[in-house]
């Protein structure tokens, strides 16, 4: 299943992809003209905070979807599938090997390697969605970089979950950038101003229910940058795997649907080329991770 927050004529609403991925079924219309009810909302939040009985509604939706209503994909604008998180997206800083050793002088990755998760946020206001411009912020960075993540979407609440229990409390993943800027990360000498700026968190192209991925721990993850592949790895080479970075979040934490966990970065970031790679205006992205669709942005 894959879920999507798209605009129409005006109008903000949710889908579901059809199985060809050619065309969007808007949950609540559909469910009132196919199922004779009403419970679906019109926000992902509120999708998420229903739970399992708003997935099993679609799913009852997608058998019978060659009568249900549809929208041509290319009829509408696709938003990120969260435009608005309730709270700041938690983020996972150095969690690749090669791409800490791409900063780290020393090469030595018993050295170099953190011992526990860091953690940082990036706050609501910086996500946009797929073909939207990336702002440059060109008054206050000369530095701007890019970073292609897996980013996991909690669908149920949860206190010191435990590994074992983590993918209860999964709904399903997207893809991230975590556009930085690399002068005003190193000026602060903290994360939050270098990537907490309007724009620098592209989300999407939809929410990937986590039934469709068959190993979360094991896909492929790129981008590219005007056609060149600048990032390539696998989600395998994590140095904290998902269910260690729910379980270390969530202890003393609480977790809420909606909640959004972006999982770090591999090596071929701009900053890390000799000379520095950094973005410009025009340049254009595309992040790829497994299924779960390419997230396009521009600078601007």
């Amino acid at each position: 299943m894959y879920f999507a927050t798209y605009e129409k004529d005006g109008a903000v609403a949710i889908g579901v992809l059809t199985q060809d991925k050619s065309s969007i079924i808007p949950l609540a219309a559909a469910e009132r003209q196919c199922l004779k009810t009403a419970t679906l909302p019109e926000t992902m939040l509120e999708f998420l905070d229903q739970g399992q009985s708003a997935v099993d509604t679609v799913r009852k939706l997608l058998a019978q979807s060659a009568v249900c209503p549809q929208i041509p994909l290319s009829a509408v604008k696709l938003l990120a599938p969260i435009p608005r998180p309730r709270k700041n997206i938690f983020c996972i800083g150095k969690n690749y090997v090669d791409h800490v050793l791409e900063f780290d002088k020393t090469k030595s990755a018993d050295a170099a390697l953190p011992k526990h998760p860091v953690i940082f946020s990036k706050p609501p206001t910086a996500v946009i969605g797929p073909d939207e411009l990336i702002n440059s912020h060109s008054q206050i960075t000369r530095e701007l970089d890019y970073e292609v993540e897996l980013a996991v979407v909690i669908g149920k609440k949860g206190t010191c979950i435990s590994r074992e229990q983590a993918e209860d409390y999964i709904f399903g993943y997207t893809i991230l950038n975590d556009v930085t800027a690399r002068d005003l990360q190193k000026a602060h000498m903290q994360w939050f101003r270098g990537k907490g700026l309007d724009t620098f968190a592209p989300m999407g192209p939809y929410l990937v229910h986590k039934s469709v991925v068959a190993d979360a721990g094991n896909l492929s993850i790129s981008l590219k940058v005007n056609g060149e592949i600048r990032q390539n790895s696998r989600t395998s080479e994590l140095i904290f795997k998902i269910p260690e970075l729910i379980a270390v979040i969530s202890a003393g934490l609480t977790l809420e649907p909606g909640d959004i966990i972006a999982t770090g970065t591999p090596a071929g970031v701009g900053m890390g080329f000799t000379p520095p790679r950094f973005l410009k205006k025009g340049d254009r992205l595309e992040l790829s991770i497994g299924e779960l669709g390419v997230l396009k942005n521009t600078v601007g």
